[in-house]
């Protein structure tokens, strides 16, 4: 999903790119788990799955598997498969970017599952709470999630999971 970013009309010039890596994160009873972001706007406070940018050198999946690492403190869940590609623009590091995310579903075993030892990563990195949403949740929250579409992702999911083949 590389591109050319959107012109940034206030400036009159194309925004800077990142590319990030994220992870749809289902439990048993097919919650998914969000962290919360208090950012000033435009971002504003938003729920969002886990995951961020690519380091020099890794492609998306090693991203969110990283990502997902640090900041749940889980090394032992596994990607399926890349659901869902979007792009946004957005603040990060005080300036706007237009960037370019993969999803990629995972599931753990335990339902309701807890963080380990991340308080100080989510700190440094601004997420202000974490929790697992059911789809009826997500549904009727006016809370902001990013992506808008995702109880519909997870659907889609869980419906190719039940089909045979």
């Amino acid at each position: 999903m590389h591109g050319v970013a959107e012109p940034d009309t206030q400036r009159g010039a194309l925004l800077p790119e990142r590319h990030a890596g994220r992870v749809i994160v289902l439990d048993p009873g097919d919650r998914v788990l969000l962290m919360r972001y208090d950012d000033e706007l435009p971002n504003g406070r938003h729920w969002t799955t886990p995951g961020g940018g690519l380091n020099p050198g890794e492609d998306y999946a090693a991203a969110a598997v990283r990502e997902l690492a640090e900041e749940t403190g889980w090394t032992d869940v596994t990607l399926r498969r890349e659901v869902l590609q979007r792009s946004l623009t957005m603040e990060y590091g005080g300036r706007l970017v237009h960037q370019y995310e993969r999803h990629y579903l995972a599931r753990t075993r335990q339902p309701d599952r807890p963080l380990g030892d991340v308080a100080q990563m989510h700190a440094a990195d601004g997420i202000a709470a974490w929790r697992w949403w059911s789809l009826a949740e997500l549904d009727s929250t006016t809370e902001v999630i990013w992506p808008a579409e995702l109880a519909d992702v997870i659907r889609k999911v869980l419906a190719e999971e039940r089909t045979p083949g």
